[in-house]
């Protein structure tokens, strides 16, 4: 199983701090603790509590948030903090305690909404789901989540395609989006509400650019690229990927040749077999990286995952 892993986030409140982790801490909801007696039903929020400059300390999520007295500053004391956390997390001690005022189901609402593609829709939740993209082509490769498993079963369901607080469902022609939207939105909310599993930790995410490859999904460290593809990424990541994701898709960078300066992308999600998608996408992008690396770029691929 992966372990734990804290990274540390500013916020726009100076004397609070979020050590975000790698996986959920909390589902059902989410918990703030003024001092260390509010704190009895959380052993790590207690034990941060013993830090002196500790105020009050926020769960939720896949964060602890923790606001400091002003006797320190987060620059001396948030390296230590964040071990600290991550080492209680690694220990497999609870981050909560649920008694009888814990919900036994969580309160969500979904909501679907159209794409560029036709055979495509997207489910948005007011709560976040996954920590990193997920894609599925099939049952078999859907075995490590559950929901995507379940959704399988409806015949009508193609691929399915799962971001931070939204899926995306392609599906076969045999059904119509009216005919079956109402039945797919209750399935989804009644999974999430029931508190299940979205995807296992064994699920294997499909979030890092240029560390993915369509063969072996193994990640690459981007330390081994040219400066051209990490200058690609980046525009990717500030400039295409959110526009593609309020679509219900995902962009990945693949590949840069540097003889025929061609930038080859992979599509996911809604815009995964999308012609008018491809097409604009691929214009799109092109157009932007042309400006933005003068006489670095000739052309992009754009290939469906």
């Amino acid at each position: 199983m992966e372990p734990y892993k804290i990274n540390i986030q500013p916020t726009n409140r100076p004397a609070i701090i979020k050590f975000e982790a790698n996986k959920f801490l909390t589902r059902k909801q989410n918990y703030e603790f003024k001092n260390v007696d509010d704190a009895k039903n959380s052993p790590l929020a207690k034990q941060l509590f013993y830090l002196p400059f500790t105020k009050t300390v926020y769960i939720s999520g896949n964060f602890v948030a923790i606001e400091r007295y002003d006797i320190v500053e987060w620059a001396d004391v948030q390296d230590e903090v964040a071990e600290q956390i991550e080492n209680y997390l690694n220990s497999g001690e609870p981050v909560i305690i649920e008694d009888d005022t814990t919900p036994s189901k969580v309160p969500v609402t979904i909501y679907a909404e159209s794409t560029p593609n036709p055979a495509a829709l997207k489910f948005v939740s007011n709560k976040k789901l996954v920590l990193s993209t997920y894609e599925f082509k099939n049952i078999e490769e859907a075995k490590d989540s559950p929901l995507a498993s379940g959704l399988f079963h409806f015949p009508f369901v193609k691929e399915v395609f799962i971001d931070e607080n939204y899926i995306s469902i392609l599906k076969y022609d045999i059904a119509e989006w009216d005919d079956i939207v109402v039945e797919l939105r209750e399935y989804i909310r009644l999974h999430i509400e029931e508190g299940k599993d979205i995807v296992s930790d064994n699920a294997q995410s499909k979030t890092t650019d240029a560390a993915e490859t369509p063969n072996n999904n193994k990640s690459v460290d981007t330390s081994n690229l040219d400066d051209t593809s990490k200058q690609i990424i980046d525009i990717l990541e500030e400039y295409v990927k959110p526009a593609v994701a309020s679509d219900g898709g995902n962009i990945l960078f693949q590949s840069y040749d540097k003889e025929s300066k061609t930038v080859s992308v992979i599509l996911q999600g809604a815009c995964s077999g999308c012609p008018s998608s491809t097409f604009t996408l691929k214009n799109g992008i092109e157009s932007m990286l042309k400006s933005m690396l003068v006489d670095k770029v000739n052309e992009v691929v754009a290939i469906n995952g």
